[in-house]
């Protein structure tokens, strides 16, 4: 038996400069939806494609782009990819395959925070 019980939620909190145009920038390029902005907090959190996980933004004035790496499910990555970069999104380097198994792409937020896209290939 764990320690605490935990639901079936998690939130990815990342560090932005500007938590409204970063969710914008969220809700424009990946579909989410702003659940609330909690300005006298500094926070924001948006409603992510997958139930139970949502997207904190906490605001800061220089913020340090962390370790933790989101990674996004999605049906096809080449289509995926090629909508994001269409809307200047940059990746870091390839599309790197692990055949039968997955296929992932690591591209950036405004802020410099690492996110992946990733496709199952074990169906």
């Amino acid at each position: 038996m764990p320690v605490v019980s935990l639901e079936n939620t998690i939130t990815l909190a990342l560090s932005v400069r500007d938590r409204h145009a970063s969710a914008a920038w969220y809700e424009k390029n990946l579909g989410f939806e702003v659940l609330y902005h909690a300005d006298e907090a500094g926070w924001s959190e948006l409603q992510t494609k997958t139930e139970g996980v949502t997207l904190g933004l906490g605001e800061q004035a220089e913020p340090s782009p962390g370790n933790t790496v989101p990674v996004f499910g999605v049906a096809d990555i080449a289509v995926a990819r090629t909508a994001l970069e269409g809307e200047g999104v940059k990746f870091d380097g390839e599309t790197e395959t692990i055949e039968g198994m997955v296929s992932t792409a690591t591209f950036y937020d405004p802020d410099g925070n690492a996110l992946m896209l990733a496709q199952d290939l074990s169906k």
